[in-house]
C-alpha cells in the first residue's frame, strides 16, 4: 500500500510538472506573440513618423514655407504627445493597455490619412496634432504592457525589441517616403493609415488583455496631478537624470533629422531617393544590435556606460557631419549615429523601468513626455536656425548631446538594491 502510495504520488507530481510545463511554455508562447503584436503596432507608429523626413524639401517647395514654419509642423506631433503622454500612461493603468493601444491606432490611421488629404496648413497641423495623440496614447501603453509580462531579467531584452522596432519603423518610414513618393508626395500616407487599421485589426484580434493581477504589480499609485506639477515634481524622482538624458537625447536626435532633408538637399543637391537611402543605411545596424546583443550589451556593461558612451558618440557625429563633403562620408557619419541613439533609447528605457517598480505606466508616460518635450524644443530650433545658416542646428545639436555625455558621465549608478526591495 505504501509503494502504491508512493508510486501513485510520484505519477501524480509528473503529471503535475507537466501540466505546469505546458502551461508555462503556453504562456511563454502567449508573451511572445504579445511581444509581437506590441512591435507590430509600435513599428506602424513610427514607420508614419519616418515617412516626412525624406520628403521635407518637396514639402517645402509646394506648401512655400521657411525652415522655421517646417520646424513648427514637425514641432506640432510632439506638442499633442508632450500633453497627453502622462494622461495616456494612468490611463493604460486604469481601463487596460489593450484598449488604450487600439484608441491610439485608430488615431494614427485618422491622422495619416488626414495628412495625405489635406493641402492646407490648418489642417496639416490638425492632421500632426492627431498624430501626436495616438503616439501618446500607444507608446506608454506598449511599453507598460511589455513590462507586465516580462521578468527584471527579461526586461532588457523586452525593451530592446520593442525599441528595434521603433527603430525598423524609422528604417522603413524614410524609405516608404522616398520610394513611393515618386508615385504621389501623398500615396506614402495613405499607406500608413492602411497599415494603422490593419495593426488595430489584428491587435483587437489577438492581442490578449494583460491580467489583472499581473497589471495591479506595475500600476500606477492613483495620482491626481496635471502634467506641469508632474514635469515640475519629477527632479524630486531617482529616475531623473534618466529622464534630463531622455530630453537631451531626444533634442539632438530632432536637430538632426527635422533639418537632414533640407541640409543635404541645400548643401549636396540629395534627391528623396538618396536621403531615404542614408537615414536607411544609418538605421539598419541599430535594429540589428537591438534585436540581437541589446540585451548582453546591457548586462555586460550596466545602464550607465551604455549611455554615457552613446551620448558622447552622437554628440561626436553629429559635429562630423558638419565636415563631410561626399555622398558616402554622409552615409558612414548617419551609419554610427544612429547606431549610437539606437542603444541609448532602449538603455534608458531599460534603466527607468528597474526605478519604476509599480509604477510602470506612470514613468513610463513621463519617459514618452520627455521625449516629446525634446521633440517638439528640438525641430522649432533647429528649422528657426537653419533659416540663418544650414550649419547651426547641428552645431547645436553636438553640444547639447556633449553636455548630456558630462550629465551621464557624472551621474550614479541604477540602485539595483532599492529595485529588488521594491520588487
Amino acid at each position: 500500500m505504501v509503494l502504491y502510495s508512493s508510486a501513485h504520488q510520484y505519477k501524480t507530481n509528473v503529471q503535475y510538472r507537466k501540466i505546469w510545463r505546458t502551461l508555462t511554455m503556453s504562456l511563454l508562447l502567449r508573451n511572445r506573440g504579445a511581444i509581437l503584436l506590441l512591435m507590430l503596432n509600435i513599428f506602424i507608429i513610427f514607420t508614419g513618423i519616418g515617412l516626412i523626413v525624406p520628403i521635407m524639401p518637396s514639402y517645402m517647395n509646394m506648401l512655400h514655407i521657411n525652415g522655421s514654419m517646417l520646424g513648427l509642423l514637425v514641432a506640432a506631433f510632439s506638442i499633442t504627445q508632450l500633453i497627453f503622454s502622462p494622461l495616456a500612461g494612468r490611463l493604460s493603468d486604469t481601463i487596460g493597455r489593450k484598449k488604450v493601444i487600439l484608441a491610439g491606432m485608430l488615431l494614427f490611421a485618422v491622422s495619416e490619412w488626414m495628412f495625405g488629404a489635406v493641402s492646407t496648413l490648418p489642417l496639416l497641423f490638425l492632421a500632426r496634432m492627431l498624430g501626436g495623440i495616438s503616439a501618446a496614447l500607444v507608446m506608454p501603453a506598449v511599453m507598460a504592457y511589455t513590462a507586465d509580462v516580462t521578468t527584471d531579467e527579461e526586461r532588457g531584452k523586452g525593451m530592446g525589441f520593442i525599441n528595434a522596432a521603433i527603430t525598423t519603423g524609422f528604417i522603413i518610414g524614410p524609405g516608404i517616403g522616398g520610394y513611393i513618393a515618386e508615385f504621389g508626395i501623398r500615396i506614402p500616407f495613405y499607406a500608413a493609415a492602411v497599415g494603422g487599421l490593419l495593426a488595430m485589426l489584428l491587435s483587437a484580434l489577438f492581442l490578449p488583455e494583460v491580467s489583472k493581477d499581473a497589471h495591479a504589480q506595475n500600476a500606477v499609485k492613483p495620482v491626481q496631478i496635471g502634467l506641469l506639477r508632474q514635469l515640475m515634481n519629477s527632479y524630486r524622482a531617482p529616475y531623473f537624470i534618466s529622464l534630463i538624458v531622455v530630453f537631451v537625447a531626444s533634442f539632438g536626435l530632432a536637430n538632426f533629422e527635422t533639418v537632414f532633408g533640407l541640409f543635404v538637399d541645400h548643401k549636396f543637391g540629395f534627391t528623396p531617393k538618396d536621403i531615404a537611402f542614408i537615414i536607411t543605411f544609418g538605421s539598419v545596424a541599430g535594429a540589428v544590435v537591438q534585436i540581437t546583443i541589446f540585451g548582453w550589451i546591457i548586462n555586460q556593461f550596466g545602464e550607465k556606460k551604455v549611455i554615457t558612451v552613446s551620448l558622447f558618440v552622437s554628440a561626436l557625429f553629429t559635429v562630423l557631419a558638419l565636415l563631410v563633403h561626399s555622398f558616402w562620408l554622409m552615409v558612414a557619419v548617419t551609419f554610427v549615429l544612429f547606431l549610437a541613439i539606437d542603444l541609448l533609447r532602449p538603455a534608458i528605457g531599460t534603466q527607468m523601468s528597474k526605478f519604476a517598480a509599480e509604477q510602470q505606466g506612470y514613468v513610463a508616460g513621463l519617459n514618452s513626455a520627455f521625449t516629446s518635450l525634446g521633440n517638439i524644443i528640438g525641430p522649432i530650433v533647429a528649422g528657426a536656425l537653419f533659416d540663418f545658416n544650414i550649419g547651426y542646428p547641428y552645431l547645436l545639436a553636438g553640444v547639447v548631446l556633449f553636455l548630456g555625455f558630462i550629465l551621464s558621465f557624472r551621474s550614479k549608478e541604477t540602485p539595483h538594491s532599492a529595485v529588488k526591495s521594491e520588487n
